[in-house]
Parts: structure tokens; sequence; C-alpha cells
């Protein structure tokens, strides 16, 4: 009997070891994921026709309009690349095979196919690469056609959100009998020199998608993000980390104000502090369709309730169903109120504009504004692609967030006036919990 020899990542070797229903891989650009689970494929095929067993390799994405985009070259680049696998297969333009036939390989479209592969003959592995947009309806459909006890699936993807399904199934919800890791070019034993300067160049000219692109993190700003290049910039620069609150400076809470029922807008609060010219953004806290006491009762349970409010235009007008405010109900609760007035039309750039001109001021705690963060980077403009013209910002899951972030920097010099004259804003800010009330606050 002869020994052939794999070269994979090392981390690899334990995902493809011992038993599992699932294995898998996610991370960035060259890290060697795909093609080490295209070179897998064969060596299981092979294993299996060498012990007389019969089925499909079925290999699939969401999206595959033809052969061209599968992962079948890349499966046939895997089998020629390794001297020993190459005489156990034939391939051609439209199909790949063991040599003896028993294993065959089948490609699909999970968008328009899915239904499709339930009819397919036995399946003993389904590997679904570039599976970030695979939904919830594909993931339901797809599980239950690998009906043999030993049938296996194995998923490859590069993150984009966490809010996919295949994010939620495969790392939130990951199983005991799942066997997924990260795995990103550092891990690559055989990164190529090239890969490595486009890495840099990157790294050096775009920094905002470096993360995404070779680190597998999240992506952090949409395409044309208003706050893209200031996000990328703060984390180059350190300022996206653990922050501390000062316990002798005054914390703001920076409202967005949502609504009630299922289909409101979400209340969205920045836990703020202005310390000498820096702003440090502490904490985030976002809920739809939640009652005013919900938030009230997050403000106290984690220790803010002697922040200082301050709400946007609609805090002073009257809720339709309760002919409340919620200015008059905070003061109610306990709390120091402040409304600032309607900036009128351009109000939502006027806050944009205003919160670039403060960012290099920003520190924010990566942990505790992880959500807002990602609100942020992805408040984005709305475009009019057939007269490739701007609307204005783009209201969806994003804008609450951004909106209370904008906020902010509107805030700041009416909380602050002496912020508008950087030659006594240091003084005057070390004086700022002792002179709220002068403010109306």
């Amino acid at each position: 009997m002869t020994t052939a020899q794999i070269q994979m990542p090392a981390k690899l070797v334990p995902v493809f070891s011992g038993t599992a229903d699932t294995r898998g891989a996610y991370g960035g650009r060259g890290s060697g994921k795909t093609r080490t689970f295209a070179k897998m494929t064969a060596v299981r095929a092979h294993m299996w026709a060498s012990a007389g067993r019969e089925g499909i390799i079925h290999c699939g994405r969401q999206f595959m309009n033809s052969l061209a985009d599968s992962s079948m070259e890349e499966i046939k680049a895997a089998i020629s690349e390794e001297a020993w696998l190459r005489p156990h297969f034939e391939f051609g333009e439209k199909y790949i095979r063991t040599a003896c036939g028993s294993i065959s390989y089948a490609f699909t479209g999970l968008d328009r196919n899915i239904d499709s592969i339930k009819s397919k003959a036995r399946i003993l592995l389904s590997w679904i690469d570039e599976a970030e947009p695979v939904t919830e309806e594909a993931w339901v459909k797809l599980i239950p056609t690998l009906r043999d006890e030993e049938s296996e699936l194995w998923v490859t993807w590069n993150p984009e959100s966490k809010r996919s399904a295949t994010h939620k199934r495969f790392r939130e919800q990951a199983g005991p009998r799942d066997k997924i890791i990260e795995l990103n070019w550092r891990d690559n034993p055989w990164f190529p020199a090239i890969l490595d300067r486009k890495r840099l160049d990157d790294l050096e000219k775009r920094p905002d998608s470096y993360r995404h692109i070779w680190e597998g993190d999240f992506v952090q700003q949409h395409e044309g993000a208003y706050y893209a290049r200031q996000l990328a910039l703060a984390r180059l620069d350190g300022r996206v980390c653990r922050v501390n609150p000062d316990p002798l400076m005054a914390l703001w809470a920076i409202w967005d104000i949502g609504g009630t029922g299922a289909k409101a807008d979400a209340t969205a609060i920045w836990i703020v502090q202005f310390v000498g010219k820096e702003v440090w953004l502490l904490d985030y806290y976002e809920a739809v369709g939640q009652p005013l006491a919900s938030h009230i009762n997050w403000l106290r349970e984690k220790g803010y309730d002697k922040a200082y409010c301050i709400l946007p235009h609609d805090g002073a007008a009257h809720d339709r169903v309760y002919d409340a405010t919620y200015e008059g109900a905070l003061r109610q609760a306990g709390f120091n109120v402040r409304v600032i007035p309607n900036q009128g039309a351009g109000a939502a750039m006027a806050r944009v504009e205003a919160a670039r001109r403060l960012f290099p001021q920003m520190w924010f705690d990566s942990e505790k504004c992880a959500g807002g963060i990602e609100a942020i980077g992805w408040y984005h403009e709305k475009r009019d692609e057939k007269r490739t013209i701007g609307l204005g910002p783009n209201h969806d899951w994003s804008s609450h967030g951004a909106d209370a972030f904008g906020l902010i920097a509107v805030a700041r010099p009416l909380i602050n006036p002496a912020f508008n004259d950087d030659d006594e804003w240091e003084e005057e800010s070390l004086r700022q919990t002792q002179n709220i009330g002068r403010f109306g606050l």
C-alpha cells in the first residue's frame, strides 16, 4: 500500500480529520481554502471509487449561469497539480468523473436549480463555494438532500455580513459535528509573492476595503458610504479600540427616535463624552418597535441614568397614540433633556458634513459601539443609476444610527459654545459638568 502526501495549510488538517457533518472555512483572499477544498473533493472521490462506492459530488454556488461560473475549473486544476491523483480521473469540457465512472461531479446554481438537486442520484458530498449569499431557503432545501449517514456538507466563503444566512448557520449556530475555521492569507504557507504585492497595495491605497478582502472581516463600509474614508483612518490611527469613560466628565445620550410596533423605525442612542477636543463614543443602543420604557430601562441598567439626553427636533412632537412627547416623558423619568431644533432642508447632509469634520477627534469603543460603527459604515447615498445622480441619504437599517451619530456633531457646539473657539475649548470643556445648567439642560 502506498501513502499519498497531500499539501494543505496546517489549520485545515483538523477540519478534514475524523468524522463531521459539515466542514468549512471562511476568510479573505489568498488563504488557499478554495484550492484545498477543491483538491479534497477529488481525494474523497478517489477514496470512494477505490472502495467501490457510487454517487455524486455536488458542487454548488448561489449564482451560476453557466459552467464558467462554477467550481469546475478549480477542481480540474487541483487534480492536475497532483501527479498521483491525475491518472484516477477523466474530464472534459463539461464533466469530471473518476476513471472507473462510479463517482461523478454535478454543478448547480442554487438560485435557479435548488429543487433539481432533490432528484439527483445519491449525493455523497455537497461543496458550496462562495457561500456568503446563499439564502436560508436554499440551505433549508439543500441540507435534507444529504441523506446518507456518511454524506457531508462542505462550505467555503468570504464573509460580508453577520446578517447572512451562512454566517448565522455556520458561525453563530455551528453544531458539535461542524468543523468550521477561519483561514486568511497568513495561514497559507504558499501565499504567492504577487498576491502579497497586491495585498500591500490595497493596504496602502484602499484601506477602507482591505480588512474585508484580505483579513476576512465583514464589509464595514458600503461602496460610496459617507464615512468610509473617515472610519478607515480611525482604524489605522487606533481610534477604534477600548474606550473607558472619564468618571469626572458628563455623559450624553444622543438619540434618534423611532417608534413602536413591528414596522416602526429603530430608536438609536449613542453614549458620548466630550473630553477636551476629543469625542469619546462609549456605547451604542438600537431597538426596533420597543416602547420608551425599554429605552429608559437600558439607560438605567447600563449606568447611564445621569446621562443628559439630546433629542432630534421630533423629540418635542406629540406621539400620535399617547399624546405625549419623548422630551416630556424623559423629563418625567428624571433625565435632563434638550431638543435640537429642526435644521430645515438639507439637514441630513448637514449632519454628515458636520460629523466628517469632527471625525478626526472621535474615539470609538470597538466592542460596545460595534452596532453603531456598522451602521455609520453602511450609511450611503441613494443613487438614480439611470440619471447617474445622487438622491441624498438612503433610508435603510443604517439610517437611524447614522442620524443619531450626525446629531452628535450638530449638538456639540450647542452644548458647548466654546467648541467654536479652539483657544477656549479645552478650558471650557473641563468645566462642562458644572456648566450644563446654563444651556437649559
